[in-house]
């Protein structure tokens, strides 16, 4: 009997269950919910992974207390939003897209995973892979932009940086590619809205990159939040089970956003949170992110003959999988061993990438500046904002560790005078400074 079979037989359907519950530590927030008495779940086998913590220490304490003071000492999963660097910063996923370079995409996926897995991390919650038409939608920035051949070939690059050569290394991290699917067509570019499309239109142009992720061996896919034809992403037997697993054969792990499948409440598919969660189990979803779905109420749904044991069964069998091929039976710290952070060669990557990045839509005879320019007016409020260089979902980024746009001028002229104004804040409505910026400009 191998490894897997061995633990499914000594579990109890509590510790079963526990496999397929991602809870949330609280060093980071992604939504309304914090996970409470960590450690007592722990080691009581109700946890099978935690999200928002990084850091090798505290990731190592709670290995321990997983592998050492549980009954099966079964390894955890630590995931975090690892979408365009760790600590090193690099451009967001759709800047980077628009050099068309999937060696470099790969690089930079690599270079994030190295650091990422030497704060502990097992599992990122990345690519982002939403096709997006729609300028009014607020996510763009995180995915490759408009076309599915593009995306689908940073879908394979950016895999082959995450997980390298061999998930089970200690400088690997597992790959989610998310959100399945069609999150960037929400109706108006309302985030999370309905998405009423063609199935044309899905099949030619919003299914093109996850197609590709499986191809390259991801390891884990994320449904979306939306729904798709009047069906809730994590709820669509059609698409997580019937094309993902059966068409495309996808055989890793399925896990939810986060809340996702008490969301099924509010879409209104499913009466209470015990049929919300058999939905979502029967769907295809292995592993329920902070909504304790399946903790509190699959028991209820075993018993109701919503979902049979055999569906917990291949669930827990897949999350299982994933934690033997990242090698955390084999050595559960493998991830909590240090690892150089910003090393010189990280910030020259993502300097060179930057500057490869950087499209410039208009010039009035300006650029590049001269050697004899004496003056220089710089007006807007985010030329010195520091935490605003990082870009969306840096979560282990440290603004402390960035260059602002107006330091940045100042050190490249020395000899120039530069005259800042903010002229407005970034989110309030108060105008007071715009002529006093708009002076600037003609002095």
């Amino acid at each position: 009997m191998n490894l897997i079979d061995s633990l499914l037989t000594a579990m109890t359907l509590e510790e079963k269950i526990g496999q397929l519950n991602m809870a949330a530590t609280g060093y980071a927030i992604t939504g309304p919910i914090l996970g409470d008495e960590v450690a007592e779940n722990i080691r009581a086998g109700r946890v099978g992974g935690l999200l928002n913590l990084w850091g090798r220490e505290a990731i190592a304490g709670l290995q321990k207390l997983a592998v050492k003071e549980s009954k099966l000492a079964i390894p955890l999963l630590f995931g975090l939003d690892v979408l365009h660097g760790h600590k090193t910063i690099f451009p967001i996923p759709l800047a980077e897209a628009g050099l068309f370079d999937p060696l470099l995409w790969e690089r930079t996926a690599r270079a994030a995973a190295i650091e990422a897995a030497g704060d502990g991390i097992t599992l990122t919650f990345a690519p982002m892979l939403d096709i997006a038409r729609d300028p009014r939608w607020g996510r763009i920035a995180e995915g490759p932009g408009e076309d599915p051949l593009v995306g689908a070939r940073f879908a394979e690059a950016k895999i082959r940086g995450f997980q390298g050569p061999d998930l089970a290394a200690g400088t690997s991290v597992a790959a989610t590619a998310k959100h399945f699917c069609a999150g960037g067509a929400a109706t108006a570019g309302r985030d999370y809205a309905a998405v009423d499309i063609s199935e044309r239109t899905l099949i030619e142009v919003y299914l093109p990159p996850f197609r590709a992720a499986v191809a390259a061996g991801c390891a884990a896919i994320m449904p979306a939040f939306n729904s798709v034809a009047g069906v809730p992403m994590t709820a669509h037997a059609a698409l997580l089970r019937d094309y993902l697993r059966r068409k495309l054969g996808f055989e890793g792990l399925i896990i939810s956003d986060y809340n996702a499948i008490t969301e099924l409440m509010q879409h209104g598919v499913a009466a209470d949170l015990t049929e919300a969660a058999a939905l979502s189990l029967k769907a295809g979803v292995d592993m329920d992110m902070m909504s304790g779905a399946y903790v509190r109420c699959l028991p209820d749904a075993l018993a109701r003959g919503l979902v049979a044991q055999e569906d917990v069964d291949a669930a827990v069998r897949r999350v299982l999988k994933l934690k033997q091929n990242l090698g955390l039976f084999d050595d559960p710290y493998r991830r909590a061993t240090p690892a150089e952070y910003l090393a010189e060669a990280q910030r020259e990557l993502a300097l060179d990438v930057a500057r490869r990045a950087i499209t410039l839509l208009s010039n009035r005879d300006i650029l590049p500046l001269t050697a004899n320019l004496r003056r220089v007016a710089v007006i807007g409020p985010l030329a010195d904002a520091r935490a605003e260089m990082l870009g969306p979902w840096s979560t282990a980024g440290n603004p402390d560790d960035c260059v602002t746009i107006l330091e940045g001028l100042k050190a490249a002229l020395p000899y120039c005078e530069i005259a800042f104004n903010a002229g407005v804040s970034i989110d309030g409505d108060d105008k007071g400074g715009i002529e006093p910026a708009r002076a600037l400009t003609a002095g």
